[in-house]
């Protein structure tokens, strides 16, 4: 499980920080200058290796799985990144999405962590889907309803609505199929087959069923939204594995959609490390991310806690 780990949270933290420079950035003026490497500066102005929030999150949520399931534990890790820098690059906090940033309040007011998220449908950007990676390592021998009720109520403490649940779902389950040695395909229809099934009458999932559709792997470029709303990050993101055939053409596709570059490469690499392994992640991009032996040390506490 240690290469596992590692693959899947270098993956992610290394699209998020390929993705960093040009967040925001239009699909029109990346294909007149293509990203094609690991660079920095740009949107935030940080040097070449720099995650953001995406990152941040899924060590906070790594961090304190490491000694076990406690919400309360999670959400006083997101006040300390939020207010102090803390889990991040350089112990400066960027980047931060306004969903989280309300729910976090709410916390630190009082109020009970499963009820911090917003519920309402305007409260579904990527924000849990961002960070949820780690529950697949933390519940790969549950079965599909456990990790569904799991996997809602860590997504909960940001995001409370049913859309953001089903994304961070689908997402889990596909992570959990690729730990499992299935096939990119096989791993993907798998994981929302069972996601289709747990949450089976839910008027939510139509907004899932064009991922669900077969030939969802042709549908044109310009017909795919790159932009923070969960459903199309994840749609993004599955669109980018279909099309590609190893891990880095997967994040360049992802960075270059353009718009929330970060989390959509960040959610892609996530999947492309865990499935092509960390031997397929470019030396140089890993030799360049910030903090590297930190993830790395983390990654291996982490999959020795929960071997």
């Amino acid at each position: 499980m240690n290469n596992k780990v590692r693959s899947g949270i270098l993956g992610h933290a290394i699209g998020d920080s390929i993705g960093v420079p040009f967040e925001f950035e239009s699909r029109e003026k990346l294909k007149t200058n293509p990203v094609m490497d690991m660079v920095g500066w740009g949107t935030y102005n940080q040097p070449e290796g720099t995650w953001s929030d995406d990152t941040t999150m899924t060590l906070c949520l790594i961090e304190s799985l490491k000694n076990g399931l406690e919400y309360s534990n999670i959400m006083d890790k997101f006040s300390d990144w939020l207010n102090n820098g803390a889990y991040t690059p350089y112990n400066e906090t960027f980047d931060v999405g306004n969903g989280t940033q309300r729910a976090i309040t709410r916390y630190l007011n009082g109020v009970n962590p499963l009820d911090c998220g917003g519920s309402t449908e305007n409260d579904n950007g990527n924000g849990a889907l961002m960070r949820i990676l780690p529950m697949a390592f933390y519940l790969v021998n549950n079965k599909p309803i456990e990790i569904s009720e799991e996997v809602t109520r860590v997504a909960s403490l940001t995001h409370n609505h049913v859309r953001s649940h089903i994304a961070c779902t689908i997402y889990v389950f596909i992570a959990i199929a690729l730990l499992k040695g299935l096939k990119l395909g096989e791993a993907i229809d798998k994981g929302l087959k069972e996601a289709f099934e747990v949450y089976k009458g839910n008027k939510e999932l139509i907004k899932y069923e064009r991922i669900a559709v077969a030939g969802f792997k042709n549908t044109e470029e310009w017909k795919i939204d790159s932009s923070g709303y969960v459903v199309s990050t994840l749609e993004a993101a599955i669109w980018c594995l279909l099309n590609t055939d190893c891990y880095k053409d997967a994040i360049l596709k992802a960075v270059n959609l353009g718009n929330d570059t970060d989390t959509v490469a960040a959610i892609t690499g996530g999947l492309a490390g865990i499935y092509y392994g960390i031997e397929s992640i470019p030396k140089e991009w890993i030799a360049k991310l910030a903090r590297k032996d930190y993830i790395i040390n983390l990654c291996d506490e982490f999959a020795e806690e929960i071997k």
